[in-house]
């Protein structure tokens, strides 16, 4: 595949599927060196932890609330959990087998993107994975958040800085997957809880824009809940042998 050739999103990919079916398939986890960057709540570390059987794994976190959060997580002993970003990671060069990003490369600050793959590249061992996954800016859910977070530049943005470091061979394209996962809330009170109340970003939202933001999310309440299918994206690039 080559740039141009690269997409920013497939309409046409439905297929809906849990996003761990995907990485436990395609990454070489077994022993691996793992750098996680934006490791989040973990959730992503514990799969691959757990199922990947990886020698080790890196997981790194710049919000200092959560970073904190995980580090009373004591059952993984090959995770270390680190205070650290995309922009200066704590590995040695070629000290890593695989980096993964998972919907993290989006909120690396934009003059910083190019610098993130790079430093990417360095700590990736010749013919070493990035595993770099993105949410696509479409559907449903997304026209729920984008009503107090719209992330259409910086997701762009993201894109485009993925295919310069592929046009300037700092990385090289393995592939590209587009597929969906699902997003599900009991209630309006979870949404907030999970998202709007994020502590790596912060969200103020005046009462009317909160009531405007519920009314569209209620839209999608049934019985059970509110359900919503995410398009996503994977870039999976290699660092040239």
């Amino acid at each position: 595949m080559t740039t141009a050739e690269m997409r920013i999103q497939a309409p046409e990919a439905v297929e809906t599927i849990d996003e761990a079916e995907l990485y436990l398939k395609l990454l070489p986890l077994a022993c691996a060196r793992i750098v996680e960057l934006g490791c989040g709540a973990a959730k992503h570390t514990r799969t691959i932890a757990e199922q990947g059987r990886p020698a080790s794994i890196l997981a790194c976190e710049v919000d200092s609330i959560q970073h904190e959060k995980n580090l009373t997580i004591d059952d993984l002993p090959t995770v270390t959990f680190v205070p650290a970003g995309a922009q200066a990671i704590p590995v040695e060069d070629g000290g890593a087998d695989i980096v993964l990003m998972f919907k993290s490369l989006h909120h690396v600050p934009v003059g910083d993107m190019d610098g993130a793959l790079r430093e990417i590249r360095r700590v990736l061992r010749p013919g070493g994975l990035a595993y770099v996954s993105e949410p696509i800016f479409a559907g449903e859910f997304n026209e729920v958040v984008r009503l107090f977070h719209d992330e259409r530049a910086v997701r762009e943005a993201a894109f485009a800085a993925v295919r310069r470091a592929v046009e300037q061979d700092v990385l090289e394209l393995a592939g590209q997957y587009f597929f969906n996962t699902r997003n599900d809330f009991q209630d309006f009170a979870e949404f907030e809880r999970r998202i709007v109340g994020a502590t790596h970003t912060r969200h103020e939202l005046s009462p009317e824009l909160r009531e405007r933001v519920r009314e569209t999310f209620e839209r999608h309440m049934g019985p059970d809940g509110a359900h919503f299918v995410m398009p996503m994206r994977v870039d999976l690039l290699r660092r040239p042998a």
